[in-house]
């Protein structure tokens, strides 16, 4: 097994003692410096560092020795830029390979609706458009992460800070989801298939779910779930839902809408984990658009539900009212709340 699987191996397990990661690291920070990687295995390395980067984060956060956390989250950043220069210059060293990953090949955008549809209707997908929207432009990332949101206490309302992108802080004065994406989890979501093994038509390759969900998902916020039941079932389990009912379209409603894209290719739930933890790209202000269409202020299944509630003269988590979009929004990260309903009261007069 190579450092790199070490390393993931040890963050999936929500390993502690820092030594263990101190020792891999100085592994792979030799065999990065000196280039002497695989072609192939940079990937498997940038996705290592990417979720040892996460790990070391949290526990930093959670106040254990924040000093030495802090070196190793140094140390797997510097790592991790020099993985992704690396990874800019690997080529194909077959030229068949070549010629195909320009054709068609794995971990590629398609190129036009054309090629587009191809993929969607060889990999089965539901077509919701046809022809099918394009996915969003390569995502960029920025490099420095930010902090974590604060939250409420009273409201339960979080509140995120903005990256580079200065178009992104107007958009965050009004996205201030009410459920983590750990309590929503938790919670029971997607009858329990979210993180479930895919094939995407966005970057034409098959991603494992449980490999997805340890790079997604820091350990502590599912730890004691059953995971092959709540988070990587291959069939939908509707009394897995908070709500006990089912809501969302399928995988190929959502790729044929040109709504996903190449970096969080699970969707809009996959970003905002990944959000919380205070990545920033450049997709942020269209997935926090989005949010704000479905679950802000003015969105249309808040509103939707806020009316229900009022027009039934009952309490806000009476879940005999609208259970789907109860459910819908519990997917956004939003729960409907007295404060809530009073707003939507007041802006409605």
């Amino acid at each position: 097994m190579s450092a790199a699987e070490d390393l993931a191996r040890l963050v999936q397990g929500g390993e502690t003692e820092h030594e263990k990661f101190s020792s891999l690291l100085d592994d792979l920070g030799k065999k990065i410096e000196k280039k002497k990687v695989r072609v192939g295995d940079v990937a498997t390395m940038i996705k290592s560092l990417s979720a040892a980067e996460r790990h070391f984060r949290a526990q930093k956060r959670k106040g254990s020795d924040p000093n030495t956390w802090n070196i190793l989250l140094t140390r797997s950043q510097q790592f991790l830029k020099l993985a992704h220069e690396m990874n800019t210059l690997e080529v194909p060293t077959n030229r068949e390979d070549e010629e195909d990953n320009s054709a068609d090949g794995e971990n590629c955008l398609p190129k036009n609706v054309s090629q587009y549809l191809n993929r969607l209707k060889k990999d089965k997908k539901e077509l919701y458009k046809n022809p099918p929207v394009l996915p969003p432009p390569k995502v960029v990332v920025e490099e420095d992460f930010v902090k974590s949101p604060s939250r409420d206490a009273k409201t339960g309302r979080l509140t995120f800070p903005a990256g580079k992108d200065s178009s992104l802080k107007k958009l965050l004065k009004d996205f201030h989801p009410n459920q983590t994406p750990a309590e929503v989890l938790r919670g029971g979501s997607f009858g329990g298939t979210y993180f479930r093994t895919i094939k995407s038509s966005v970057n034409n390759k098959t991603y494992n779910g449980n490999e997805v969900l340890a790079d997604t998902i820091p350990v502590d916020w599912i730890k004691g779930l059953d995971k092959k039941r709540m988070l990587t079932s291959s069939t939908y389990k509707v009394d897995v839902n908070r709500y006990g009912v089912k809501c969302g379209g399928s995988l190929g409603m959502w790729e044929s809408s040109g709504w996903i894209s190449d970096i969080d290719p699970y969707g809009w739930f996959q970003w905002y984990c990944r959000f919380y933890q205070g990545r920033r790209c450049s997709d942020d202000a269209r997935q926090v658009s989005r949010w704000l269409g479905v679950a802000g202020p003015k969105g249309r299944f808040r509103s939707q539900l806020c009316n229900k509630i009022l027009s039934a003269n009952t309490s806000v988590d009476d879940a005999k009212i609208s259970p789907v979009i109860r459910q819908t929004l519990f997917h956004w990260g939003l729960s409907i709340t007295n404060d809530i309903l009073e707003e939507h009261k007041k802006r409605n007069k």
